[in-house]
Formats: structure tokens, sequence, C-alpha cells
């Protein structure tokens, strides 16, 4: 029972890090065609996040391969009930990389502006998906405990509370549309105006001139709300949906890290004081998740037919001798892993002048790439 409580809370610590670290590359993605007015300004705010978001997307491969190995039951029932929105998800992710990597191949600013918004889109979309689906587990999902011969559904009062029904399985038994409810929406808009605002103050944080200055005013607009909002989503969380008293305390730590980045980015400007905005709002995103795990516990899915039918902790989790071996593995390389992404940020700390980008250089001509086929006639292969 302690190990799978210690991968509870470390799965929960993986979140952290890619809401809080994806987080800033989803606004950059979603402010793209608004804050660069033109191809220096919009090069400078890619470049923002251009050594980091391929990083920061492994903690997400790294929170799926954890819950998959640590919690099998959960994986299997949240990827196989709520699998379209994960796979619009996935879709958009895959599409972004496409965009990013792809953008600067060919000198053409035609072929620029289609890869910004397909971006742009592709970034919008799983910053509201991802607050609808963390605002599902938090409500509770359509879940039963059916028999995997025949697909009955098991009687709640047959269903114990610290194991598996033999022979059945937890199921997202509910169509798409009942994880569909005002909770929920307001969840995506809560992480849709989190990552705005986080993107916001990053390139606030990472430019310098007129484009900075621009980031930080749009961003003294956005807190407000962005802070409004996850309020109202969280009060309603606890007093609705919360099991516990104790997921108050990071309820608190979140809501005065939003108003201290709030009232940090009022007085910000002119290259002072976008750091301790920007740190202040980092910290609010990370206690917003640690509160959102904190209201699911015990359980890692809630059920909305039956509290009986809810996964809990212990239900979920793998056996102990693997638990173990993870743990192990953990305490190994996790330590390795957090120094290297530590130093990368330390590297690429300084900022990013838009006077130093030549927008015509970069990338094929567009008449060479209709001769791609002869790669020898441009390369001398």
């Amino acid at each position: 029972m302690t190990l799978s409580i210690l991968w509870f809370i470390l799965i929960a610590v993986l979140w952290i890090g890619y809401l809080t670290l994806e987080g800033f590359d989803f606004g950059v993605g979603m402010l793209l065609k608004i804050l660069g007015r033109d191809e220096r300004e919009r090069r400078a705010t890619l470049a923002t996040i251009g050594p980091h978001w391929d990083g920061n997307e492994v903690w997400l491969l790294t929170a799926g391969g954890a819950t998959f190995a640590a919690f099998p039951e959960w994986y299997s029932t949240l990827f196989s009930g709520a699998y379209i929105v994960l796979f619009v998800i996935l879709l958009c992710l895959i599409v972004r990389v496409c965009a990013i990597e792809w953008r600067p191949k060919v000198n053409c600013q035609t072929w620029r502006d289609r890869w910004d918004w397909v971006h742009t889109i592709s970034a919008w979309l799983p910053s509201i998906l991802w607050g609808v689906a963390f605002a599902n587990l938090v409500q509770g999902m359509h879940i039963e405990v059916v028999r995997i011969s025949n697909g009955a559904v098991v009687p709640a009062g047959q269903v114990p509370a610290d194991s598996l029904v033999p022979g059945a399985a937890h199921q997202i038994t509910g169509g798409l549309l009942t994880m569909v409810t005002p909770f929920t929406l307001l969840g995506g808009a809560v992480t849709c105006l989190l990552f705005l605002n986080h993107g916001a103050l990053f390139v606030a944080l990472k430019t310098t001139g007129d484009l900075s200055q621009r980031a930080l005013s749009l961003s003294r607009r956005l807190a407000p709300a962005a802070t409004a909002v996850t309020a109202a989503w969280a009060l309603w969380a606890q007093l609705a949906y919360s099991n516990s008293a104790l997921s108050w305390i990071p309820l608190a730590i979140a809501a005065a890290g939003l108003i201290g980045s709030l009232l940090a980015g009022r007085t910000a400007g002119e290259g002072r004081g976008e750091g301790w905005a920007f740190a202040l709002h980092f910290v609010g995103i990370a206690f917003a998740a640690v509160f959102i795990f904190a209201a699911m516990a015990p359980n890692v899915m809630r059920s909305s037919v039956d509290p009986a039918y809810s996964l809990t902790i212990q239900q979920a989790a793998s056996a102990d001798t693997t638990l173990l071996i993870m743990t192990v593995a953990a305490a190994v390389f996790v330590p390795g892993v957090l120094a290297y992404t530590v130093w990368s940020y330390k590297v690429f700390a300084s900022r990013i002048s838009v006077e130093g980008i030549n927008p015509d250089q970069g990338g094929l001509h567009p008449t060479l790439v209709r001769d791609s086929a002869q790669p020898e006639a441009h390369f001398g292969y």
C-alpha cells in the first residue's frame, strides 16, 4: 500500500512537470499569430520554446508509461474509455511537431504562415481538452464494473473496496457526451486561460523590446480572467467533489501563486520582474495540479454511477515487486533527468532579440523544393 501511494504521488509529480513546462509551450503556440506581427517576431516567439518543447513532451510520455506499469487497471480503464479525446490530443501533438519542424524548411512566407496556423490550432485544442479530461477525473465518470465474458454489470454491493473482481474490469460505460458537463467545460477554460497566460509570461521573460512589452501587457489582461476562472472551478471542485479537507492546502497555495503572479506582472517591465511573475504562475499551475490529485484520492478514477464502482489506488496498483523495481529505477535515473532539465534551461536562459533575426535566411528556395527528387543537383552528391 505504501508503494502504491508513493507511485500515485510520483505520477502526480510527472503531470505537474508536464503541465507547468508544456503549458507555456502551448501558450506560446496559441499566441504565435497574436504576438508575432511579422516574420521576425514569429521566429523570436518560436525561438523561446525551441530548445525545450520536445524535452517537455517527455514528461507526458513518462507519465503515461509510469501509469501503464504502476497502475495498469487505471491505464486500461482511462485509455479505452476516453480514447477519442486522447486520440485527438495525440493527433494534435503529432501535427504540432510537424508544424514546428517543417516550418523553417522552405523559404516561403506562405509555407510558414500555413504551418503557423496548424501550430496555433494544434496548441488550442489540447489546451482545452486537457482541462476537460482532468475535470472528469475530479468529477467522476460513468464507470461500472463489467464481466469480461458477457458484459454483464456486477452489482455494486459485490465489488470489494480493496481488490478487483475476478473476471471483471472497470469500464467507462457512458458515451462521450457523459464527459461533457458544465464542470468539465469550465475545467477546459481553466487550462486554456492558464496556458495562455503562462505562454505570455514566458515570451515576456525570454524576449526583449516591444515584443516582450506586448507579451507582458497581454498577460496583465489575461491574468485576472485566468485567476478568477481557476478559483471558481477549484472551489466548485473542492465543495462538490473532494473527499479530503487536505486538498484545501494545495488550493490555497495555487491561489496565492496566481494572485502573486498577477500582482508581480503589474509592476514588471523593461526586463525587470517578469521572472517573479512567471515563477509565481509556475507555482500556481503546479499546485493546481496537486489539488486535482488530492481531490481524486483515494481514487484514481471516480465513478459517477456509484461510489462502489470507483477505481481506488489499491485496486489499480501493480504487484509490490513491480512497484519496488520501478522505485529503484526511478531513484537511480530521475535525479539525473531533473539535473539535465535544470541545466538545459540555464544554458538557454538568455533573452532573444528580434533585431538579431534575419527573416530572409533559412530554408530551401521554393523553386528548389520541386527538384528535391534530384538532390545531387543542389548538394553536390
